[in-house]
């Protein structure tokens, strides 16, 4: 609003009387605590591609590009997946490639022979696997819902239930009847239309519930960091199709603690209509070099 000019005698009062601080303590001595809210926001923005004259040098990094375009443009009409081999390309080509694609949100890790990140195009991921030295096995890209085998690794040699453990916890209260949930819920995970989940943040439960929970699920191999508002934290356990799945705000605090049974949270995969749209901004990208 305008016409009404600054009263900078009313800073030290408005501040007294609104925010932490401004309310009276208990009778008991509790105050008044209000949440911190996230005050930073993950948002698209489009990779910084080469310019047209840098480009002419890399026949092979744009024709790398046209083969993801083309693959990207049939599965965001038809489904299903695709992958495109880079495995072949000079450095200076890969290098063209991954400034073309740039860096989205999602990052996921498998072990240690298991790389992805997703570009700033929703659903194309860079996929690389490597061997105990660290030497490149194979790089692509691939084009879906998320990278293709990272979910089948991690499950590879998952028990089919949670086990309970073979050790006394202390502290137990809730986590027993939480395990026979869960295993109510495993079979026929596949053909659930929608996950089960356990929202733990709204259940009462001690340390050793989760001590108890994460010992009878066992721990995966497969950790996906969504980020944007704040982050999502995502593990597979040692039992199949579990997970934990945690919600943190940007001053990393833990908002949202669950476990969901599903073959894959849906928080870490790309929508039908985002491969639309990544179809849509690629093939802008690529016409600038036609």
């Amino acid at each position: 609003m305008s016409g009404f000019p600054p009263i900078p005698e009313l800073d030290g009062l408005l501040g007294a009387l609104v925010g932490p601080g401004s309310q009276p303590e208990d009778f008991d001595g509790a105050k008044l605590d209000y949440m911190i809210m996230p005050d930073e926001m993950r948002v698209f923005s489009m990779a910084t591609i080469p310019e047209r004259d840098e480009a002419e040098d890399h026949a092979e990094g744009i024709a790398a590009g046209d083969a993801i375009l083309a693959a990207l443009d049939g599965v965001a009409r038809e489904g299903g997946t695709a992958s495109v081999d880079l495995s072949h390309l000079a450095p200076a080509d890969l290098a063209f490639v991954d400034q073309l694609l740039g860096e989205g949100e999602v990052a996921v890790v498998c072990g240690a022979a298991f790389q992805a990140q997703e570009s700033v195009l929703a659903g194309v991921w860079r996929v690389r696997e490597t061997t105990a030295d660290g030497t490149r096995r194979t790089d692509r890209v691939d084009i879906g819902a998320f990278p293709r085998g990272f979910v089948e690794q991690a499950f590879a040699d998952a028990q089919d239930e949670a086990r309970m453990p073979g050790k006394a916890i202390e502290g137990v209260f809730n986590a027993p009847a939480l395990i026979a949930e869960i295993n109510a819920h495993v079979p026929g995970t596949e053909t659930r239309a929608q996950p089960h989940v356990i929202n733990l943040s709204l259940l009462p439960h001690t340390e050793g519930d989760l001590t108890f929970l994460e010992a009878a699920l066992g721990q995966g191999d497969l950790i996906i960091l969504s980020r944007g508002y704040g982050n999502c934290r995502i593990r597979s356990t040692g039992t199949r199709h579990c997970w934990w799945v945690r919600y943190f705000n940007s001053q990393d605090t833990l908002i949202l603690n669950s476990v969901e049974i599903t073959p894959l949270p849906g928080v870490a995969q790309a929508a039908a209509e985002d491969l639309i749209d990544s179809a849509e901004r690629l093939a802008e990208i690529m016409a600038t070099y036609r």
